[in-house]
C-alpha cells in the first residue's frame, strides 16, 4: 500500500469527536487501572475489571467506525461480530467444536447458553483493529489475503489472552493434551482463525479508517505486553504475544512507509 492509496482511506476520526478521543482516554485508563485495583481490592477487581474494560474498547471499536461508516453500518456490523461469535461460542461450549473442549465459569455474568454475552463483545472489541493491519498488509484490497491476514492478526492476540482469562478462572479447559500452549489445546487458535475468516467474509468490512484502529491494535500489543511480564505473572504467554502480536504491528507499519 502506497502513500497515495493510504490517503484515499478514512484514516482519522474527525476533529469535531471529542467524546471519541475522550472515550478512548477512558478505555487506556481502564486497563493501567486494573492493576492497581487488584492490589488494592483484591482478586474481585479482576472480574468487574474485565467487564469495565471489555465494554470499554468495544465502545471505543464502535465509535471509530460510525464516522467512517455512518451509525447503520458500524451498527450492523457489530451485530453480525456480536451475534456471529455468541454462536460460535455456544456450539463450542456444547460440543468441543471449533475450540476444543472447554466450559465459561460462572465469574462473567449474565450468560446465555452457557457462554457470557461479555464474550461476544470481546470478539467485537479487538476484530476491527484486526480488520485495519488485514486492509494495510492486503494493500486496500479485500480479497482472500486481507481475510488471512485479519484472521491472523486476531488470532495472534490469542496468545496473550487466552492464558490470562484461564489463569483469571474465567473459563477451563477439560483436556490440553500433553503439548498444549501453557494449557490452551492448540486446537482453540485454529478456531479463533477460522471463526475470524467466517465472520470476516460475512461482515465484509471495507475502507476502515486504518489509523485509530491500528492505534488500538498497537495499544493492547503494549498493554497485554507490560501487564502479562510486570503484574500478572505470565512471563511465557507475554513473549509469545509480544512476538505474536508484533509480527503484525511491524508488518503494518513498514507498509505503510512504504
Amino acid at each position: 500500500m502506497n502513500i497515495a492509496t493510504l490517503q484515499r482511506l478514512p484514516q482519522q476520526i474527525p476533529s469535531d469527536s471529542r467524546p471519541v478521543y475522550a472515550l478512548i482516554g477512558v478505555w487506556v485508563l481502564s486497563m493501567i487501572s486494573l492493576p492497581i485495583f487488584r492490589w488494592t481490592i483484591g482478586d474481585s477487581a479482576i472480574v468487574w475489571g474485565v467487564n469495565v474494560t471489555t465494554v470499554l474498547q468495544a465502545a471505543v471499536s464502535f465509535a471509530i467506525l460510525v464516522p467512517a461508516w455512518g451509525l447503520a453500518r458500524a451498527a450492523r456490523t457489530a451485530a453480525i461480530v456480536v451475534v456471529m461469535t455468541w454462536g460460535v461460542e455456544a456450539i463450542g461450549t456444547a460440543t468441543g467444536f471449533p475450540f476444543g473442549h472447554y466450559d465459561y465459569t460462572a465469574a462473567l455474568q449474565p450468560q446465555l447458553l452457557n457462554v457470557p454475552v461479555l464474550i461476544a463483545l470481546a470478539w467485537f472489541m479487538m476484530l476491527p483493529a484486526a480488520w485495519a493491519v488485514g486492509e494495510v498488509l492486503s494493500g486496500g484490497s479485500y480479497g482472500i489475503r486481507f481475510v488471512v491476514m485479519s484472521a491472523l492478526a486476531m488470532t495472534a492476540w490469542d496468545f496473550f489472552l487466552d492464558p490470562q482469562m484461564v489463569g483469571w478462572g474465567l473459563w477451563e479447559w477439560n483436556s490440553a493434551g500433553q503439548f498444549s500452549y501453557f494449557g490452551i489445546p492448540w486446537v482453540n487458535f485454529a478456531g479463533w482463525f477460522a471463526t475470524a475468516v467466517i465472520v470476516t467474509l460475512v461482515a465484509c468490512p471495507r475502507n476502515l479508517p486504518v489509523t485509530p484502529l491500528l492505534t488500538i491494535y498497537v495499544t493492547v500489543w503494549i498493554l497485554q505486553t507490560i501487564g502479562q511480564v510486570f503484574f500478572w505473572g505470565l512471563f511465557g504467554p507475554a513473549i509469545v504475544g509480544f512476538f505474536s502480536m508484533g509480527i503484525f504491528v511491524v508488518l503494518a507499519f513498514q507498509r505503510l512507509r512504504n
